[in-house]
């Protein structure tokens, strides 16, 4: 193999209950992205289409995740004996400050992409720890909730992340996601700036017994556990005000039958969980008339989980 294309998705962090640890990963929205070998050493940015991005792979979270996996190489020599570099072309679909891993999706593409060309000497655990490089890049943290279901595909928890740990999670078959996102821009470093240092007990207590019953109704497939299971009583009170007509939005949602409602990632997209795609798409369709009174366009999104996660378009 000398080239690859894939398809690199978007996510949902967070997920309401389970800030910085639950994650899924979506199917109809991504970027793409051209992987090849190439006989000069190190990661080369040769194209970036859609957005304005750093050509510099120090300071491109892709190249930044792909330079991490090189270093790797670099310290194990019985991984591959293969001595070139690589050239990444990027296809931006996903807006960076969107809430639905943007950097992500950039990231996981990167090293998963060269994982393939390699023969895969890198577990999956291990290209999220490399993918977890960019996110720092473009967070100041290396979280993982974002690159752990675009490389594991579907539902996932972050156990841990010293040693990193990703548990990966049934998915629900019915289960469909719809994505409204107004076309602002929240940096997860200001979306971060918000939240207090310190939570009432109370709050935490509710808090993780929800992650407990989402983690348990996926398991069990039951939609009524998990719509209960998706309420945020630590973040969501704090970042919504950042986001316009967020409460509306929600209140709509619900009452079209909506299992659930919340900011996905940092925000500004919100994410609402529905079983069946007719529900999900009456949803899309009653969200999208509230920003269409307002002086901020937005994008709408419809889509099943993605149990794959990164997928393989064509490879020479």
């Amino acid at each position: 193999m000398k080239e690859i294309k894939i398809f690199a998705p978007a996510t949902i962090a967070n997920i309401s209950c389970g800030f910085d640890v639950l994650g899924c990963c979506l199917d109809t929205i991504g970027d793409e992205m051209i992987i090849r070998k190439s006989p000069e050493k190190g990661i080369k940015i040769t194209k970036i289409v859609g957005m304005d991005l750093p050509y510099e792979a120090n300071n491109n979270v892709a190249g930044v995740a792909a330079l991490a996996l090189l270093d790797k190489l670099a310290s194990n020599k019985e991984l591959t004996n293969y001595q070139g570099g690589f050239e990444i072309e990027i296809y931006k679909n996903i807006k960076p400050g969107s809430g639905i891993g943007s950097s992500a999706a950039s990231a996981a593409g990167a090293v998963f992409a060269i994982n393939e060309l390699l023969d895969k000497p890198f577990s999956k655990l291990e290209l999220v720890e490399f993918a977890r490089k960019g996110e720092e890049l473009a967070c100041g943290s290396p979280i993982a909730d974002n690159v752990a279901p675009a490389i594991f595909g579907g539902f996932t928890l972050v156990r841990s992340t010293a040693p990193l740990e990703i548990l990966q999670l049934p998915t629900l078959k019915d289960l469909y996601a719809t994505i409204i996102h107004p076309q602002i821009e929240i940096k997860t470093a200001d979306s971060r700036a918000v939240l207090p240092d310190k939570i009432p007990l109370k709050d935490g207590v509710k808090q993780w017994a929800n992650v407990g019953a989402f983690v348990h109704a996926l398991h069990t497939e039951d939609y009524e556990l998990l719509s209960n299971s998706l309420k945020d009583y630590i973040v969501e009170p704090h970042r919504s005000k950042l986001i316009p007509e967020f409460d509306k939005i929600k209140k709509t949602a619900l009452k079209e039958g909506a299992l659930g409602c919340g900011i996905s990632g940092s925000g500004p997209s919100i994410f609402t969980f529905s079983k069946g795609i007719q529900i999900a798409e009456i949803i899309s369709d009653k969200l999208s008339l509230i920003f269409k009174n307002t002086h901020i366009e937005s994008h709408h999104y419809v889509s099943k989980i993605n149990t794959q996660g990164i997928k393989i378009i064509s490879i020479q």
